[in-house]
């Protein structure tokens, strides 16, 4: 691993250690083999001397807005500086003072010395070094001179001893100038540069600057955001990091650009969930029921399986009362003939429960909202079935009330409206955020099991989807779960629909 710390105002010790974090948590180890540009940047330097005395690098003195100018367009060749005839014991000399701090930051540059007519704009005579008065986070106040990227890529390469560099297919236009820097140079290595075209997902943006923009702007809570497509934010999601290693496997890498739809990554995530994660109950919206005939104060132990699919994970005790929690959206007072869930004398199935059947309903006098629904239990159907045969079509899930956990639940959703929020140049890409991808919702009520859950652990909650304990805000006692994906794709009944 090699962190290009070229630009001290850019690069914080916070971005390296977040960077190396990411690395190990996706599964990889970088051993012994950690290194940084800034190591070489003697070496660096001593690469720049040999290049003015090879007459192949000068000083230049034009400003950046100048040296943008002369450069020309894909069109129309550059002009050479006036500089670029200095002596080489004049660019030597400037190019000293320089490292010395002689001269104020932007007032000069090197450049090397290629070719102001070449078709490839960034052959003409590139800037390799340009003062900057800033103190680095590894150097610290060393250096006054950095070297730009271009330039060190490919020489900390050669110095590394790498084979084949990997690059995405924009740097393809600066592969010339890579191989120019080692041919030039003579460097006993010669690495290959190959470019493939960068990971696209819709329904995001890749893009750093982009991401900065939402950070910078408030539109997301930072970089490691559960909405965001960085490696921070998917893990606080709750992504496993081996879905994503088998996501990344599964679609390969090209040379052409392409899109991945979002729901490629968002099934693996699924996919690995559903044979990993063990199974819980949470109501998200908790409606009360009271079941009239259970003895008032007693309680007693279901047995749950952990993962229906998977007998090794075991069972836990859930605990079963006259008073639980359902989900509102599993009762309609008037509800249509296909809803095979709760209603006014229906009967249904409670998850490693009874058989409930609905009797009455208590409203707010003001408002007439439903606050509570009354029913009655069938003793004899205990674990789900009833002994004269008779079935119910609809099973839901539920918590027992006095024992319930209450906590935060965050329901993500994609970040972006559109499949490509970057497709129209007119428009600003934020403009395509969707505004409804977080929804936070308190009081929701969790089986007791799941008190002591530990942050980043994952559980299917059961007919809601996948959720994990969030990285930051969960504690002990006091869980905050993050939706990390649904059960289904949603997103394909809203195409359909459109």
């Amino acid at each position: 691993m090699r962190f290009d710390d070229t630009n001290p105002s850019k690069e914080e010790s916070a971005y390296v250690e977040s960077i190396k974090r990411d690395v190990q948590w996706l599964g990889f180890s970088w051993g012994d083999n950690l290194f940084y540009a800034s190591d070489y940047f003697d070496q660096l330097y001593d690469f720049a001397i040999q290049l003015i005395q090879l007459g192949k690098a000068y000083v230049c003195d034009l400003s950046a807005e100048e040296i943008r100018t002369h450069r020309g367009t894909l069109t129309e060749p550059g002009i050479e500086s006036p500089h670029r005839n200095r002596t080489i014991e004049e660019n030597l000399a400037i190019f000293q003072g320089m490292k010395n701090g002689e001269f104020t930051e932007g007032s000069r540059v090197l450049r090397a010395k290629i070719d102001m007519r070449s078709p490839n704009l960034n052959m003409r005579d590139p800037v390799i070094y340009r003062i900057l008065k800033v103190a680095h986070h590894r150097t610290g106040d060393k250096w006054c001179i950095y070297p730009m990227y271009d330039y060190t890529h490919c020489l900390s390469d050669a110095i590394e001893g790498i084979t084949h560099s990997l690059c995405t297919l924009e740097f393809e236009d600066h592969r010339p100038l890579y191989d120019w820097c080692l041919d030039t140079l003579n460097t006993p290595c010669h690495p290959r540069q190959i470019e493939f075209a960068r990971l696209n997902l819709t329904y995001t943006v890749m893009s750093k600057r982009k991401i900065l923009q939402m950070v910078q702007g408030g539109y997301v809570e930072g970089w490691d955001d559960p909405r965001m497509l960085t490696i921070s934010g998917i893990r606080r999601r709750g992504y496993p990091a081996s879905a994503i290693r088998k996501f990344c496997a599964d679609i390969g890498i090209g040379k052409k650009e392409s899109w991945i739809d979002m729901s490629v990554l968002e099934n693996a995530v699924r996919d690995d969930l559903n044979i990993s994660a063990p199974r819980a109950m949470a109501v998200l919206n908790p409606l009360k029921v009271i079941i009239d005939n259970y003895p008032q104060g007693q309680n007693e132990e279901l047995t749950a399986l952990n993962h229906p699919q998977n007998p090794e994970m075991g069972s836990r005790a859930i605990p079963f009362s006259r008073e639980i929690y359902i989900e509102r959206e599993d009762f309609l007072e008037d509800p249509p003939k296909k809803f095979f869930r709760l209603g006014p004398d229906r009967e249904v199935r409670l998850r490693y429960g009874y058989f409930i059947l609905c009797v009455s309903v208590d409203k707010d006098a003001t408002t007439g909202e439903i606050i509570a629904i009354h029913c009655t239990y069938d003793p004899l159907t205990r674990g789900g079935s009833a002994p004269d045969g008779r079935k119910v079509k609809g099973t839901i899930h539920w918590v027992s009330a006095p024992h319930a956990i209450s906590c935060q639940v965050r329901l993500y959703d994609r970040l972006f409206l559109t499949e490509n929020p970057d497709a129209d140049k007119n428009v600003d890409f934020k403009e395509h955020l969707n505004p409804d991808s977080l929804t936070i919702l308190d009081n929701c009520m969790l089986e007791p099991s799941l008190a002591k859950t530990l942050p980043e652990e994952h559980f299917q909650f059961e007919r809601n989807g996948y959720f994990c304990a969030d990285l930051i805000n969960s504690q002990p006692g006091a869980p905050v779960f993050n939706r990390t994906v649904t059960l289904k794709d949603s997103w394909v009944k809203l195409d359909k629909s459109s």
